[in-house]
């Protein structure tokens, strides 16, 4: 036991506070930078999906042409994560049409595999920062089939929409044969025993045809952030 606790580095509680305080900082400067520069994007749409996906994939097709019709139709800028799959073939639409094709990235010990279709992007150290930034101002959110990363930011989200943290910003899911099994396990798992209620399963939309995409997200006003949430009781 000694053998493996040797080198732990102990601190005092003078140095953590400290090093809390150091933490803060950085964490403040983060959103920040990832603020202004979300400030320059007002009208955009975000993808999701799995970075396993490659070019012969149909979800990737899928998430490429999507993208490109909501670059010239909408005139959207495309947010992804800038990595490959899914985000590559969002951010390949959005710059193959000539929009802003941008990537929100995370810093990893190794480097993150960013894709060569984003024309700007910000980096954030800390996940849960760069997760704030992906859902902070976007007019839709479009998910398409992906892995724990995935689920993650949707449970997320959705969550936020159930709570009214956001309001108005419609939830889109693409490959009905996926997203209709989890709303199964939703139905069957969660329904069932009351820990969610009916209306929480139209929190979101699982549409595969396009065209209703886009009038679907033509609908929604452009969104200025999100709602602060009160801290005086007061309405």
């Amino acid at each position: 036991m000694k053998e493996s606790t040797k080198n732990i580095l102990t601190l005092s509680r003078k140095e953590m506070q400290k090093l809390a305080l150091k933490r803060v900082s950085a964490i403040s400067k983060e959103f920040t930078g990832g603020f202004k520069f979300l400030e320059d994007y007002p009208k955009s749409v975000t993808f999701f999906g799995a970075n396993q996906f490659r070019e012969d994939n149909p979800y990737y097709a899928s998430a490429r042409l999507l993208a490109s019709r909501i670059v010239k139709e909408l005139g959207c800028s495309i947010f992804s994560g800038g990595g490959p799959g899914i985000m590559e073939a969002a951010n390949r639409g959005a710059y193959e049409a000539g929009g802003n094709s941008l990537g929100l990235l995370i810093k990893l010990p190794d480097g993150q595999v960013t894709n060569k279709y984003i024309t700007q992007s910000f980096a954030s150290y800390y996940f849960f920062v760069r997760k704030v930034f992906l859902s902070f101002s976007a007019e839709a959110f479009i998910f398409f089939p992906g892995g724990f990363g995935t689920l993650d930011e949707f449970f997320e989200i959705l969550t936020l929409i159930q709570t009214k943290k956001i309001a108005g910003v419609p939830l889109i899911c693409v490959g009905s044969e996926f997203w209709n099994e989890l709303k199964g396990f939703m139905e069957r798992e969660q329904l069932s025993r009351g820990a969610v209620m009916p209306e929480d399963l139209n929190l979101f939309h699982i549409v595969d045809d396009h065209d209703k995409i886009i009038e679907i997200i033509k609908k929604v006003p452009v969104r200025i952030g999100m709602p602060l949430a009160k801290t005086d009781g007061k309405s």
